[in-house]
């Protein structure tokens, strides 16, 4: 009634009332929230438990089926929560949440022989919850990571890189100009792994280990004479996409819909393959003019992506067949 109120109220407004009509909506909207996360959910929960006799977790474990919906209502539901022990539950490590799964059914007097499903759901959805939070932890790491041309296993993974994209090739030295053959912009690949360090290349080697054929397809492609792209650096590009995304949160649906319980590393990888592979397409349908339209390209791909996050049956995987 206030907003109709307002807007009825500076219907015919001048610039100046405009600027004035958008801060008072803001201002409603920070009164709003503030009641209702104060006040009014409190109160609205307490007359819902009443009348269905089950706690809002309950509701949220028995009226959503396995996937990011019930997750991510289910995390929601424990950091608004004003008991210590439920907040508490979000930064539990792996290990003990069997035993926060049993402090939340007391401390919400869950009676189990009335809802036998409970305890495995929201252990189910902690496990995801939690899980999201240590991966993101595990892909900083390898982030931070620098690559050692004198760590012998950084260079055994640098090599495989190369066997596998361009197996009729060899190398005529570790530092030569043939790099550029799959992407990369100098003769000395470690100064493209900068930015993103061991995670950049673990990614380009999982996608050519993992779905062989389709990495020398999208390679082809990224070598057209028109339409080619710089392979390995926009690979690593993907890999910083794929970063953000997860530090932001945004992909929390995804991984709430296709890893049953915690999510790891593996699970980021094959994200990056799917990236990988549909940017290629993406590339290839768009038909850029020129290399120099990447950034442009590269946002309305990202821009794509992320709308996809915003559904919350998301799945992005890939649809090829792997060879393992």
């Amino acid at each position: 009634m206030l907003t109709l109120f307002l807007k009825l109220a500076f219907a015919n407004a001048s610039s100046l009332d405009a600027i004035v009509w958008g801060f008072l909506q803001k201002m409603f909207g920070y009164i709003w929230t503030y009641l209702y996360t104060s006040v009014l959910r409190y109160w609205l929960k307490w007359f819902i438990r009443q009348a269905t006799g089950k706690c809002e977790l309950q509701r949220i474990c028995s009226g959503y089926k396995a996937g990011a919906t019930r997750t991510t209502k289910a995390e929601y539901s424990l950091r608004s929560s004003k008991n210590r022990v439920l907040r508490g539950a979000l930064e539990t490590n792996k290990d003990h949440l069997e035993h926060c799964v049993d402090q939340i059914t007391k401390v919400k007097n869950v009676k189990p022989q009335k809802d036998p499903l409970f305890k495995e759901s929201l252990h189910t959805c902690l496990l995801q919850i939690t899980g999201n939070s240590s991966l993101y932890i595990s892909v900083e790491d390898l982030r931070k990571e620098v690559f050692n041309p004198e760590n012998q296993e950084h260079e055994a993974m640098l090599l495989k890189l190369w066997d596998l994209l361009m197996p009729a090739v060899k190398l005529d030295a570790r530092i030569t100009k043939q790099w550029g053959d799959i992407g990369f912009q100098g003769d000395d690949p470690k100064t493209d792994f900068r930015g993103m360090g061991m995670l950049g290349l673990i990614n380009l080697v999982f996608f050519s280990e993992n779905y062989t054929e389709e990495a020398r397809q999208v390679l082809s492609h990224a070598n057209h004479p028109k339409l080619g792209y710089s392979y390995a650096i926009v690979g690593i590009n993907l890999t910083e996409m794929a970063y953000s995304l997860l530090k932001s949160g945004a992909l929390k649906p995804h991984f709430y819909n296709t890893v049953p319980d915690t999510p790891e590393l593996r699970h980021f990888h094959q994200l990056y393959c799917y990236l990988a592979y549909e940017f290629d397409k993406f590339w290839v349908a768009e038909e850029p003019e020129s290399i120099m339209l990447f950034n442009q390209y590269r946002e309305k791909f990202h821009t794509i992506v992320k709308t996809q996050l915003q559904d919350p049956d998301v799945s992005l995987t890939m649809t090829v067949c792997s060879n393992n």
